[in-house]
């Protein structure tokens, strides 16, 4: 399939390609050998994400001491030598 890219730099993507990968209204783009590369986001809303934590009864100081766990166990890794 063809795709042309317009005078404002705008690429309309065929819907065969887009109904393929599910709705999507964010796409992260990298380019990669020569190729660009588009990967559908789906952005969640920050309701969406306070709804989740309540469901799982989680709370800030939850999270607060999730993070620490994480960040200590980052702090114990080191980096292989080149």
């Amino acid at each position: 399939m063809l795709a042309k890219i317009t005078s404002k730099n705008q690429l309309t993507l065929p819907k065969s390609i887009t109904a393929a990968v599910g709705p999507a209204e964010y796409f992260e783009v990298e380019a990669r050998d020569g190729q660009i590369m588009l990967t559908p986001m789906r952005i969640q809303r920050a309701d969406a994400v306070r709804a989740k934590l309540a469901e799982l009864n989680l709370d800030e100081q939850d999270v607060a001491d999730a993070v620490a766990w994480v960040r200590q166990d980052a702090d114990k890794q080191t980096l292989p030598s080149t």
